[in-house]
């Protein structure tokens, strides 16, 4: 009975986590690994190696972490953004975060962006061309952790049956 209960619960993390992938804040790369060493448990730790356990985790951890405030401002300097505009998108992740959780952090990044470029001297389309960087890597972000919590699901699913 404690195994079926582990396997639902982890089926239902994996789901979260795919669901995270698209709302800011939410963990979903590590909602999904969780859902690997709940498997794992019920399974008595027979279905993935350690080291498969252990390289899960630190991409979960690297894309849940690492990524959601790398992406938008890697994508902002791919496009053209000064300091000015990374430091305005920095800043207005943080200001977004608490006006408008959790989409404060996207909207507030590319305003931030803008804000900045423009603050700097830069002509409004090349502000806005930092503000569309930053909604690239966005995207990207969420593209590179989607696809993880769809890969940690599959092997999920795989081992499950």
């Amino acid at each position: 009975m404690a195994s079926v209960t582990l396997i639902i619960l982890g089926i239902l993390l994996a789901l979260a986590g795919i669901a995270g992938c698209l709302l800011p804040v939410v963990p979903g790369p590590v909602l999904s690994y969780l859902a690997l060493i709940l498997l794992s448990m019920a399974k008595e730790w027979q279905p993935f190696g350690l080291t498969f356990l252990v390289v899960m985790g630190v991409l979960a951890v690297l894309l849940s972490v690492v990524l959601d405030y790398v992406a938008s401002i890697a994508g902002a300097r791919r496009y053209g953004a000064t300091k000015a505009g990374i430091w305005g998108s920095a800043g207005g992740m943080l200001i977004g975060l608490f006006i408008f959780p959790p989409f404060g952090i996207f909207l507030g990044a590319v305003a931030g962006a803008v804000i900045g470029e423009m603050v700097a001297g830069k002509t409004t389309s090349l502000a806005l061309r930092a503000g569309w960087g930053v909604v690239v890597g966005n995207i990207v972000g969420m593209a590179l952790k989607l696809a993880y919590c769809i890969t940690v699901l599959f092997f999920y699913l795989k081992e499950m049956f």
